[in-house]
């Protein structure tokens, strides 16, 4: 993952002695949450599970990656399919490698003190900005389009104070950086006005977070050749079957240049998720096999190889945690714990700020 760190955070994880008495400077603290909303796929993989637990081992940096399961209720109304997601998306980023020594890992059901930070903020939040975020407005938009006699129709105070709840998260855990895409650059800049805010009224407690974009991060295509998304039905799960792992692969849509012509790699589906696991010299012998005419069959092949090849190990200890929840629940619970001796102290100045505290 190469990143570059806006330049007035600090650098983190300095020591230094200076009179026998040693000093550590603050590590830069980055927050990611993760939505358990469905299946991860190569997508997710490629765009920001791999990066993010490469990150994961970096001791420079103090990480927090959070199961994202109160937002998922915005969306999902079906408990089954909640419980299960949290448990997919969990597996997957256990199985993958994330240092859950070094990071922070928790469920963010498992923080109460968010919830109540959420409240806390809301009491201080104008109701206009919540009436500026792209998704309400898009939803409002909608109900428009459609002729509704009401236009917040269908739209749950969830979904409309959405951004308040995304601003305790990062808030509690005084992020300094927040990868996100450019979709959530928006709800990261509600949520240093929510902190600027407080800060002003009641003490500065609050760090303001910056967006931490990547512009080389992979957006892979889907089989249609649009982005590979949950919602246009067209992504490739990242631990189904070889067999199932092969067949989505043979459904990837391509042209109908024959073997023998040379080809190009610009806007290939095959090529890029190539690419987003392939080394430097798998590539430049890809793009060389390209230029003699390599038939899509064979490209559908070797893609197949490389990702198999790559997720085997992965997908063995996927299925295994699968088959034992109760490893991923102690995981989440010592990581939730973890999280709290952050988060508790935090909400303490908070409260104490605000004016709840004891009366004598």
């Amino acid at each position: 993952m190469s990143l570059t760190l806006p330049k007035d955070i600090c650098k983190p994880h300095l020591i230094f002695k200076n009179n026998n008495q040693e000093q550590v400077m603050k590590k830069t603290r980055i927050l990611t949450g993760i939505t358990t909303t469905g299946t991860p796929h190569l997508g997710n993989y490629a765009g920001a599970i791999k990066p993010a637990i490469e990150a994961s081992k970096n001791l420079e940096n103090k990480s927090f990656y959070f199961l994202a399961d109160l937002h998922a209720l915005i969306k999902n109304k079906n408990p089954k399919e909640v419980h299960q997601s949290s448990l997919e998306v969990a597996a997957t980023w256990l199985a993958l490698g994330l240092d859950t020594e070094n990071a922070y890992f928790y469920r963010q059901s498992d923080i109460p003190e968010i919830s109540e930070l959420t409240w806390i903020l809301s009491c201080l939040t104008a109701k206009g900005l919540m009436n500026r975020a792209h998704a309400y407005k898009a939803s409002v938009a909608e109900n428009i389009e459609q002729k509704a006699k009401d236009p917040d129709k269908g739209i749950t105070m969830g979904l409309f104070s959405y951004p308040i709840l995304m601003a305790a998260d990062i808030l509690i855990f005084k992020a300094d950086l927040v990868p996100v895409g450019k979709d959530q650059i928006q709800h990261l800049e509600m949520a240093r006005d929510i902190g600027m805010r407080f800060n002003h009224l009641y003490e500065e407690l609050f760090t303001l977070p910056q967006a931490l974009t990547d512009e080389n991060a992979a957006v892979l295509k889907g089989l249609d050749g649009r982005k590979m998304s949950k919602s246009y039905g067209n992504t490739i799960p990242l631990f189904d079957t070889e067999k199932k792992l092969k067949k989505m692969i043979n459904k990837i849509t391509t042209n109908s240049q024959p073997p023998e012509e040379p080809k190009d790699t610009k806007d290939c589906t095959l090529f890029e998720i190539y690419s987003a696991f392939a080394d430097k010299n798998q590539i430049e012998e890809i793009k060389k096999r390209y230029s003699e005419g390599i038939g899509w069959g064979e490209m559908k092949l070797t893609l197949f190889e490389l990702l198999n090849d790559q997720l085997k190990e992965p997908r063995k200890q996927y299925e295994y945690l699968i088959k034992n929840p109760s490893i991923v629940e102690e995981t989440l619970i010592k990581g939730g714990l973890k999280a709290r001796e952050e988060a508790i102290p935090m909400l303490k100045k908070i409260k104490k700020a605000v004016g709840l505290r004891a009366l004598g």
